[in-house]
């Protein structure tokens, strides 16, 4: 999170140590990773944080974020979905911008994942696609995703014949980015 700061702020580490007055060796093994932010002293964070320009709790809110399962993130969008609506599910994921949000952890899966159900959902409601994600909507994660249940079919009958079915059944707006998905209503 350091080194995207600075980038967006036009700073070098070493004028942030110059600022901070923290030693530009420690900043460097933190921008690094090989010193984990969350393990320095609560005034090397302060002294981060308010040059910066940046809360204390936004710089270490990343080192304590918790990625679950692809499975439950689906089960999760799908639960949403249906507790929202359509429509509101579209406002709601679009106002908190989830979408560029995963992409910039680089949690690519759950990125075009949830775009791909702001694409379909757009179409079945005939919303026109938000232009925001059009450099996102040319990517594609270079394995195929299957779901679960899926993957355990093949495993009970020896066989890749359920990837293929599950293949021709996908939504192609999630097959766009290698993500077999059939059905997002059916939650319990």
């Amino acid at each position: 999170m350091i080194n995207e700061l600075l980038k967006k702020q036009n700073m070098s580490i070493y004028r942030l140590s110059q600022n901070s007055k923290i030693p530009y060796m420690t900043l460097n093994d933190i921008c690094t990773g090989k010193t984990r932010l969350e393990k320095c002293s609560a005034e090397t964070v302060y002294r981060l944080a308010k040059e910066l320009h940046i809360s204390m709790e936004d710089l270490l809110a990343p080192c304590f974020e918790k990625r679950c399962s692809f499975e439950l993130f689906k089960s999760n969008v799908c639960h949403q979905l249906k507790e929202l609506g359509d429509i509101d599910f579209l406002i709601e994921t679009l106002k908190t911008d989830a979408v560029r949000a995963y992409y910039q952890k680089k949690w690519y899966p759950e990125s075009l994942y949830l775009l791909a159900m702001v694409d379909y959902i757009s179409r079945l409601n005939n919303v026109c696609l938000c232009e925001d994600y059009n450099d996102l909507r040319r990517q594609k994660l270079s394995d195929i995703i299957y779901p679960a249940s899926v993957l355990a079919l093949c495993a009970a009958w020896k066989s890749d014949a359920p990837k293929r079915q599950a293949r021709k059944e996908a939504i192609p707006e999630f097959m766009r980015f290698n993500i077999v998905e059939s059905e997002i209503r059916n939650v319990n």
